[in-house]
C-alpha cells in the first residue's frame, strides 16, 4: 500500500466534499452537533485550497483523507478558558482542522500517520507548536488527538458563540 500526502488543488475539491460528507453524516449518527450546520462547505474547502493550506491522504492513489493545516493564528484560539495554552518562547503556531478520513478507510490507522505526515509539515515550515480542537461529544477525535501527542488544555468556542464549546488541545515540538 503507497500512502503520503501532498498539497490539495481545485481538480481534488469534489473528492475533498464526498469526505467531508461522510465525516458529516458519522457525526450526526454519533449525535454530535459538530459539522451540522452546513459547515465546512464546499467554498470553504476552496479557500483552503486557494490559500495552500489543503491537504490531502492519498492511499494507492485514491484521496483517503482531507485536512487544512492552517499557519496563521486562528481567532477562536485567542481565548481559551478553564486552561491555558503552555508558554513557549515563540507564540507562532500551525493548527490542524477540517481533518477527515473517508470511509473504507477506517480501522487502518491512516489518521495516525495523516497526523504525523501534518506534524512533520508543520516542524519543517519552522512551527515548533500546534493546536487543534474538537467537539466535547467527539469522543473519537479526542482519541485521536491525544494518541497523536497533543495535550488538553481548556476550552474555546467557535466565533465567540456559548453554544459551540470546544475541547482544545496543544502539541509542543522541540
Amino acid at each position: 500500500m503507497s500512502k503520503y500526502i501532498r498539497q490539495a488543488t481545485s481538480a481534488d475539491l469534489p473528492a475533498m466534499m464526498a469526505i467531508i460528507e461522510q465525516g458529516k453524516h458519522a457525526l450526526a449518527a454519533d449525535q454530535i452537533p459538530q459539522w451540522q450546520d452546513g459547515y465546512p462547505l464546499a467554498a470553504d474547502i476552496q479557500a483552503d485550497i486557494d490559500a495552500r493550506i489543503a491537504w490531502v491522504l492519498i492511499v494507492d492513489d485514491q484521496i483517503a483523507g482531507t485536512a487544512a493545516l492552517l499557519t496563521t493564528p486562528d481567532p477562536n484560539y485567542a481565548i481559551i478558558y478553564d486552561g491555558s495554552w503552555a508558554p513557549t518562547e515563540n507564540h507562532r503556531y500551525a493548527s490542524i482542522h477540517r481533518i477527515a478520513i473517508a470511509n473504507g478507510y477506517h480501522g487502518q490507522h491512516l489518521t495516525d500517520f495523516y497526523f504525523s505526515n501534518l506534524i512533520t509539515m508543520s516542524y519543517q515550515l519552522g512551527f515548533r507548536q500546534l493546536r487543534i480542537d474538537t467537539h466535547l461529544l467527539n469522543k473519537r477525535m479526542q482519541h485521536i488527538i491525544t494518541k497523536a501527542g497533543f495535550e488538553y488544555r481548556g476550552i474555546v468556542y467557535m466565533n465567540h458563540d456559548n453554544n459551540d464549546q470546544r475541547n482544545a488541545y496543544q502539541l509542543l515540538l522541540s
